[in-house]
């Protein structure tokens, strides 16, 4: 079979080791024109206009990234996403939402082989599906992180489907909400009555997905008992994840002991409000993972303590007066340093909300020891600088990862 793969990041490699096979001759497309790492002898189609040569391909693999609207070439094209659900073996629960997926993925994991399952956990989460496919048995469980852009052509819906808060997002590269949020839905759109949907009470977007199933619903917030005792994380927004894992997993655990060591065994995934270090009373929290406004508020909501924040990054047309409301409501909130592409746009969305000058700081500096030098500089003993950015990394980073690990070998030298 001839085929193309559309997008060549971390899905696009994986899926050529899937489809590297001797029936299949493979070329890679990609708008970048350049580069790094690709296979000795693969064939490629590279430029701005590479997506619009493909329509003599047999198959067409979209990597997550690529808009399907880029690809107008029907049935022939298919994603990795695709291809895991419709060859998995095994129960799949798929999560969702604006925020918290991969910490309520990885409670959802942690509960399950606490109760002697065998769990792989994969997709946004950094594991791409297609490579743990061969290692999965119809006994065992897939927890998968689902993405808008995986979710945007799928043909099949998990058979849990975990709707998390939606709120906006990825803006500059989905058409509209309403894209985004039909893209969100798809999670939930082959699903049956044997089926079971999770989702959030108190998102209306959530609710709004969650109506158009046809599985059994159970909603979240629930009550947690004891098993909140046992929450290794920081804030509120902890509480509900732990409480949305809890409801996701009702159809193979219920004894509250499983649960509780469940939840607590699971201390955070790096860059998720995680402690870094304290330098002369100042408690320094790395949350680059924060790529949207609503995450920047549940961080804050994490602290009761004297806060200096770090905002700003890359221009996806987030919409900042939420997070400007509760800042300027929040007179813990001392100041925020505002960086990156966006940070004059939240600077004229602090000062609509009459967040004076004084409580924002613009960061001409582009150097990041600067930024966080500056931050420690506006502290002082029993504060906190939070790291929570709400926009994405690719103005300053090659992604969240980078800007996190930056964070903390900087505040390491203070």
């Amino acid at each position: 079979m001839n085929i193309a793969l559309a997008g060549f990041g971390q899905e696009g490699r994986a899926s050529y080791e899937y489809w590297s096979t001797p029936e299949n001759t493979l070329t890679i497309a990609d708008e970048r024109e350049i580069i790094d790492g690709l296979p000795d002898g693969v064939p490629t189609i590279l430029g701005a206009d590479a997506f619009a040569k493909l329509g003599e391909f047999d198959l067409i693999i979209r990597s997550p990234g690529v808009n399907p609207k880029k690809l107008p070439y029907g049935e022939k094209v298919w994603s990795p996403t695709n291809e895991f659900f419709a060859k998995c073996p095994a129960p799949i629960i798929g999560v969702t939402g604006t925020k918290g997926k991969g910490t309520t993925s990885s409670l959802i994991a942690g509960i399950l082989k606490t109760a002697g399952k065998t769990v792989h956990l994969v997709g946004n989460i950094g594991t791409p599906a297609l490579t743990e496919l061969p290692k999965i048995k119809s006994d065992d469980i897939v927890v998968f992180e689902l993405s808008s852009f995986q979710l945007w052509d799928i043909k099949k819906s998990p058979r849990v489907a975990v709707v998390l808060g939606i709120e906006a997002d990825h803006l500059n590269v989905h058409d509209s909400m309403d894209d985004y949020v039909a893209a969100k839905a798809n999670i939930v759109r082959f699903q049956t009555a044997d089926d079971l949907t999770v989702f959030n009470r108190n998102n209306q977007i959530a609710v709004q997905i969650a109506s158009q199933s046809s599985a059994r619903k159970a909603e979240y917030p629930i009550e947690l008992g004891d098993v909140v005792s046992t929450i290794q994380l920081p804030g509120p927004h902890n509480v509900e994840n732990a409480s949305a894992a809890v409801a996701a997993v009702q159809d193979y655990v219920t004894d509250p002991e499983v649960l509780k060591q469940g939840i607590g065994s699971f201390t955070g995934l790096p860059h998720r409000i995680k402690f870094v270090r304290e330098v002369g009373g100042v408690r320094f929290y790395d949350d680059s993972y924060s790529s949207a406004p609503a995450a920047s508020i549940a961080a804050l909501k994490s602290f009761n303590d004297p806060k200096i924040i770090i905002l700003g990054g890359y221009e996806k047309q987030a919409d900042f007066s939420e997070l400007g409301g509760y800042i300027a409501n929040d007179t813990t909130v001392k100041k925020a340093l505002l960086i990156g592409q966006t940070k004059n746009r939240i600077a004229d969305a602090f000062t609509a909300l009459g967040i004076g000058s004084e409580r924002y700081e613009i960061m001409e500096s582009t150097v990041f020891a600067d930024i966080i030098r500056r931050a420690y500089e506006s502290a002082e003993a029993g504060d906190v600088v939070l790291l929570s950015p709400g926009c994405a990394s690719f103005d300053m980073f090659n992604n969240f990862t980078e800007r996190g690990e930056q964070f903390v070998s900087l505040v390491a030298e203070l």
